[in-house]
């Protein structure tokens, strides 16, 4: 009877390698492990370095300096240079930002003084003629209306004293040429010298005043949607001068502001022609745009 024999030497070799195997991954394995430890310690003392070289408390921005950084006196010099690169290129932008902002108001300002200076104001004002009672003595009887007699003649933008603004005129009548509120103005002077050999009234007082007489004064306006005349203001006195005066002397003076429309004619009137001395000084009528 053969005794056991023990393990041949092919399972030997066999375990020997398995062994082998085993060891070496294990070796791997506790490398990996132990590195990759020491690699994360590595990464948290960095980031907890670089964070603190910007909350320590002797931080400050009087420390950006790039003559007082160097790698040996400082670990955190290259943060606090970028940081103060960073902050100065911030800096000269909006500086740069605020000079050209500043530029370009100063030339709109100039511009709206300029387009101001050069743009000429809507706005006219007429002095009398005195050629105007000759234009009265040639009108017929269809120029007087339940508003009196119209002025026809101003004196135009040629004389010292007138001037013409975006405003048109046509026998007498201002020509509006854009729309708008306006403040429209006329004043009309009278002045009446009594003939002699004149009635005078049947009263107690008739030797010490003269007859009375009226004087009103209309600004009108005409539409092209309507064909009579709209009256927009009117002003009247009657007035008793004394007798032993040379002239009696009055003047009567309205204005208001009136909403008118593009090609809005706006004209005065008077009722009674006779009465009316067309001087320069006295006699005028205007109208400037508010809104």
């Amino acid at each position: 009877m053969l005794a056991s024999s023990g393990p041949s030497t092919g399972q030997t070799c066999g375990l020997v390698l398995i062994f082998s195997l085993l060891l070496q991954s294990i070796c791997v394995a506790v490398t990996f492990l132990y590195f990759s430890n020491e690699l994360q310690q590595l990464r948290d003392t960095y980031s907890k370095n670089g964070y603190a070289c910007l909350t320590r408390e002797n931080f400050s921005l009087e420390d950006l300096d790039d003559s007082g950084y160097s790698e040996e006196g400082d670990p955190c010099w290259q943060v606090k240079l970028q940081l103060l690169r960073l902050i100065k290129k911030m800096i000269a932008r909006n500086q740069a930002e605020v000079a050209a902002s500043s530029v370009q108001g100063d030339a709109s300002t100039v511009d709206s003084t300029v387009s101001q200076s050069v743009v000429p104001r809507t706005a006219a004002h007429l002095t009398a003629s005195r050629i105007g009672k000759s234009v009265w003595a040639t009108q017929n009887s269809s120029s007087r209306s339940r508003f009196g007699v119209k002025i026809g003649t101003w004196q135009t933008a040629s004389w010292p004293h007138s001037f013409l603004h975006n405003v048109g005129l046509l026998d007498g009548e201002l020509i509006i040429l854009q729309a708008g509120y306006y403040y429209i103005y006329s004043q009309t002077y009278f002045r009446f010298r009594e003939e002699e050999g004149v009635e005078r009234r049947s009263d107690p007082d008739s030797d010490s005043v003269r007859n009375p007489r009226q004087m009103v004064q209309y600004i009108s306006k005409r539409v092209d949607t309507y064909p009579d005349p709209i009256l927009l203001m009117k002003s009247a006195r009657t007035s008793c001068w004394a007798k032993r005066a040379e002239y009696g002397l009055y003047s009567i003076y309205q204005g208001g502001v009136f909403q008118l429309k593009r090609n809005d004619r706006i004209f005065v009137s008077i009722s009674d022609m006779t009465l009316v001395d067309m001087d320069k000084e006295a006699s005028f009528f205007g109208a400037f745009l508010v809104s």
